[in-house]
Parts: C-alpha cells; sequence; structure tokens
C-alpha cells in the first residue's frame, strides 16, 4: 500500500489570516498591575562635555540631578486558568515588581544605585526596556506572558515597551 504526503503551500495573506483567526478566538486576557516610585537621574553622557549634554538634554542634564515620581504599568496576557478564574494572582505580580524592579528603583539614583541600569543612559526609554528585562523570566514561568511595560515619567510624558 503506498503512502502519499501532500504539502499545501498556502499563500502568506491566507497563513496571516489564519493566524490572526487563532488569536482572536483563542481567549486571551490582558490584566494590567500598577506601581509608583520615586526616583532620581541624570541625562548625560560621559563622553560628552557639560555644553553638547545641556544642548542635548536641556535640564535633564543637571549637574545635582533631579527626579520623577514614576507609575509603572505591568501588563500580562494569556488564557484563564479555569481552576482559579483568572490569568495570574494580582498579588504575586505585585511581588513580582516589588521584588525585580520596585524595590530595586524607589528612592534610588537610576544612574549610580540601581544595577540593571549600570552603564546606560537612564532614559524613561532604556528604564522600561530594563525593567520588561528584569519581568520577562519570572512572568513566562508562571505560564503569562508580559505583554507591555508602561512607565508615565511625567502626567504627560510615558513610554510604552512592547519587547
Amino acid at each position: 500500500m503506498a503512502r502519499h504526503i501532500y504539502i499545501i503551500h498556502y499563500p502568506p495573506n491566507i497563513i496571516h489570516f489564519i493566524r490572526i483567526f487563532v488569536f482572536y478566538f483563542i481567549v486571551m486576557i490582558y490584566i494590567t498591575r500598577k506601581a509608583s516610585f520615586n526616583a532620581a537621574h541624570k541625562l548625560a553622557r560621559t563622553d560628552w562635555d557639560d555644553d553638547r549634554n545641556n544642548e542635548v538634554f536641556g535640564k535633564c542634564a543637571n549637574p545635582n540631578w533631579h527626579g520623577h515620581n514614576y507609575w509603572l504599568y505591568v501588563t500580562v496576557k494569556g488564557e484563564v486558568n479555569p481552576e482559579t478564574g483568572f490569568l495570574v494572582d494580582l498579588k504575586w505580580l505585585k511581588d513580582v515588581m516589588n521584588d525585580y524592579v520596585v524595590d530595586k528603583v524607589d528612592h534610588k539614583n537610576l544612574n549610580l544605585d540601581v544595577d540593571f541600569m549600570k552603564g546606560k543612559l537612564a532614559s524613561t526609554e532604556n528604564l522600561a526596556i530594563e525593567i520588561w528585562k528584569q519581568l520577562w523570566g519570572p512572568i513566562e514561568a508562571s505560564g503569562a506572558i508580559l505583554h507591555c511595560v508602561k512607565i508615565y515619567e511625567t502626567e504627560n510624558n510615558f513610554v510604552e515597551y512592547f519587547g
């Protein structure tokens, strides 16, 4: 008895449609936890002189630092656990955010005191990327997926990072 293997090559637009269909019809839930912290930083490159730093970074290059009251939003996604009725325990997510990020940055100097910011320009953009790196592992280990890290530096300025 002969066996035949058929390989079907679908056009890319059909593959894209299938991916969208699977994404939207699998029950995906998004939850967000908010935390706050206060931290100081300075935007300045050590390889630039004061004039160049002031020209590029303005008041943020203040040699005596400056601070912000930051708001951190962490969004995770995944499927609802039928046994518990939730994606992850929000108390657990709070603890992860505190252990891996908030306790390390709160009332600290981002340039000098925070291990995961060492050697990096302490912009809010870089802070969001580095916070993602801190949270990705423990969140993935829980079975959830890290979707977004959002940081409000001021009432009017925020950064979102989606990995």
